[in-house]
C-alpha cells in the first residue's frame, strides 16, 4: 500500500491530522512545559509551537524552529487579560511595563465611565503607534454625558441631549468599543437616573456589547446598587459586569456571601452577570470623592465659590463628618495621598499625617481643609484602606469572579500608587493559590484568561489553542510572587520570566525587550 493511502487510513482510524504526521519549521517552540490551557482543565506536559504570531501546534511537537525555549519546571499559560484598567494613556507609556511584567498581555480600558470620546481615533492611534500590549476599550458614560450636557449635570438630559448621547454610543460601538461603562459615584454619572442608563445600554445591546458598572455604592447601600445593575441588565437585555466587587467600610464587612447570593439569584432569572476583583484591602481613586458630589457639581470653580460661602461650607463639612460616622470612622486615617503634583512631599502620607505636615495639625478639621486645598489645586489620587480580607477571599472563590487590577499604566518610581498595578496577577498566583490554597492553579489561570476573554468577547485569546493568538505567560509556580507594597509600590513581581504578545517576547528573562507587538482589539459592529 502506498504511503499516501497509509496516511489516509491512519487519519481515519486515529483522528490524526496530516500536520501532526509531518514535521514542520516554526518560529518558536516552547518545550517541556507544564501547559495550563486556560480552560480550567488539569495541566498537561507538552510543547507549544508558534508561527506568525499564532499557536501552530500543542502537545508533542515534532519539527524544528528558528528558536527553542526550554520551559522545564515552568507553567506555560495564556497571557493574562485585565478587564478593568484605566490605561487611556498607554500611548504615552507604550511599554506598559507594570502590566506585562505581571503576565498581562491584553487590557480593557475605558472603565468607570471614563474613556476616549472618539473610540475609532483611539484605536487607530494604537495601530499607528504600537504598544507592547493588546488594548480593547469600553465607551464611558461620563465621557458621553459630559460631551452632550456641557457643564450642567444635576438634571435629566433633554431629548436632544439624550439623542446625542445615543449617537455617540452608537458611533463608539461601530468603531469597535466592547461596551458601555458607568462610574456612578463620579461626576457627572452620579446625577444620571436608571432610565437614562437603560436607554444607552440598549444601544450597546443591539451590538452584542457589554455593560460594566462602578455602581453607586460599594458599602452600606450596595444592595440597592446591585438592584439597579440587575434592572439595567434585564431591561436592556445586556450582559453586565460588576466592576471591582467589594464591600467598602467596616460597617459593611462580612456580607460577601449574601451579596453573591443576590447576584446568583439574578443569574437564575437568566441574566448574564459577572464581576472582577482586585486582591487588596485598599481601593484607589481621586481624593475628590471624599467631598460630596453636590459640592463638586459644576467643577472646581463652583466648589471654590461654595467654600467661600460660610453657610455652604459648614454644610459640606457637616456632610463629610456625617459620612465618616456612618462608616464607623472618626477621621481620614484610612486614606493616603498617592500622587499630588502640587506638593509631592505629601505623596504616600495618610491624610492626618499629611495635614500635620502641610497645616501643622492633624485635627479632623485640618484634614478636611487639606482635602479642599488638594482639590482646588488640581486634585490628587489616593489609596483608601477599607476592605476586609475575609470578604476578598469569599468573592474570589466564586466561579464568575475574574481578577483585574483597576490600574493605569505606571511610570516607574512616580508617585505612591496602589500596588495592585504592579502585583495583582502575581498576588493571585502566590498568596491565594500557592499559599492559602483557596483556588487550584488551573482555576486561577482561568479567571485571568478564558473567563475575561469570553465575558468581554475577545476573540481567539484567553486559551492555549491551535489557531489562537500566541499571547503567553511563562512563570515559575513555586516562585511567582508580588513584591509591590503600599509603602514601596514600584516593584515588579518575581517568578514571571517570559511573556509573549502575539508571538513576540515582550518580557524575556525578566527584562522588557522593548518590543511593541500589541494590537488594538475591536468588537465587530453589527450594522
Amino acid at each position: 500500500m502506498k504511503t499516501g493511502v497509509w496516511l489516509v487510513v491512519l487519519m481515519a482510524m486515529g483522528g490524526l491530522s496530516l500536520r501532526a504526521l509531518q514535521p514542520s519549521h516554526y518560529d518558536l517552540i516552547i518545550r517541556n512545559a507544564q501547559i495550563i490551557d486556560g480552560s480550567g482543565s488539569p495541566a498537561q506536559r507538552g510543547d507549544i509551537a508558534i508561527t506568525a504570531g499564532r499557536i501552530a501546534a500543542i502537545g508533542k511537537v515534532r519539527g524544528s524552529a528558528k528558536e527553542t525555549l526550554d520551559a522545564k519546571g515552568m507553567v506555560v499559560a495564556p497571557g493574562f487579560i485585565d478587564v478593568h484598567t484605566h490605561a487611556e494613556s498607554v500611548g504615552s507609556l507604550p511599554l506598559a511595563e507594570n502590566f506585562v511584567r505581571m503576565g498581562v498581555t491584553s487590557i480593557v480600558t475605558g472603565n468607570c465611565g471614563g474613556s476616549a470620546l472618539d473610540i475609532g481615533a483611539f484605536l487607530t492611534n494604537l495601530e499607528k503607534s504600537p504598544v507592547s500590549i493588546n488594548v480593547a476599550t469600553l465607551v464611558g458614560h461620563n465621557t458621553v454625558r459630559s460631551e452632550a450636557m456641557g457643564g450642567s449635570f444635576k438634571r435629566k438630559p433633554t431629548d436632544d441631549e439624550m439623542t446625542q448621547m445615543k449617537q455617540l454610543v452608537e458611533k463608539a460601538m461601530q468603531d469597535g468599543a466592547m461596551g458601555l461603562s458607568t462610574g456612578l459615584i463620579y461626576l457627572p454619572g452620579t446625577y444620571s437616573e436608571t432610565p437614562e442608563i437603560v436607554e444607552l445600554a440598549k444601544v450597546v445591546s443591539a451590538h452584542g456589547g457589554l455593560y460594566a458598572s462602578h455602581m453607586r455604592s460599594e458599602g452600606l447601600e450596595i444592595r440597592q446598587a446591585i438592584d439597579e445593575l440587575v434592572t439595567i441588565a434585564r431591561e436592556a437585555k445586556i450582559r453586565a459586569q460588576l466592576s471591582h466587587i467589594k464591600l467598602s467600610g467596616n460597617a459593611s464587612w462580612g456580607q460577601a456571601a449574601d451579596i453573591l447570593k443576590r447576584l446568583d439569584q439574578a443569574r437564575a432569572e437568566g441574566l448574564q452577570i459577572a464581576h472582577d476583583q482586585y486582591l487588596y484591602t485598599a481601593s484607589s481613586t481621586g481624593i475628590s470623592v471624599l467631598i460630596p458630589s453636590d459640592a463638586r457639581e459644576g467643577g472646581r470653580e463652583q466648589l471654590r465659590q461654595r467654600l467661600a460661602n460660610p453657610e455652604q461650607k459648614a454644610k459640606i463639612i457637616a456632610d463629610m463628618k456625617m459620612g465618616l460616622l456612618r462608616n464607623g470612622r472618626k477621621d481620614y486615617q484610612y486614606a493616603a495621598i498617592a500622587s499630588y503634583s502640587k506638593d509631592r512631599t505629601l505623596n504616600g502620607l495618610r491624610l492626618p499625617q499629611a495635614a500635620k505636615k502641610a497645616r501643622g495639625s492633624e485635627s479632623l478639621d485640618d484634614q478636611i481643609e487639606l482635602i479642599f486645598e488638594i482639590e482646588l489645586n488640581g486634585g490628587a489620587s489616593g489609596v483608601f484602606h477599607g476592605i476586609d480580607e475575609g470578604d476578598i477571599q469569599t468573592f474570589l472563590q466564586h466561579p464568575l469572579t475574574m481578577f483585574a487590577s483597576d490600574s493605569g499604566v505606571r511610570r516607574f518610581n512616580e508617585g505612591a500608587p496602589h500596588p495592585r498595578g504592579y502585583g495583582n496577577n502575581a498576588r493571585a498566583l502566590a498568596r491565594y493559590t500557592r499559599e492559602l490554597k483557596l483556588l487550584r492553579l488551573e482555576e486561577t489561570v482561568r479567571k485571568m484568561s478564558s473567563l475575561p476573554a469570553q465575558t468581554f468577547g475577545l476573540k481567539e485569546r484567553g486559551l492555549l489553542k491551535e489557531g489562537y493568538w500566541a499571547d503567553i505567560v511563562i512563570f515559575d509556580p513555586k516562585r511567582a510572587q508580588d513584591l509591590a507594597t503600599y509603602e514601596q509600590p514600584h516593584q515588579y513581581p518575581k517568578g514571571i520570566p517570559h511573556v509573549l504578545v502575539n508571538g513576540q517576547f515582550v518580557v524575556r528573562d525578566g527584562k522588557h525587550t522593548n518590543a511593541k507587538p500589541g494590537q488594538p482589539i475591536r468588537k465587530e459592529a453589527r450594522r
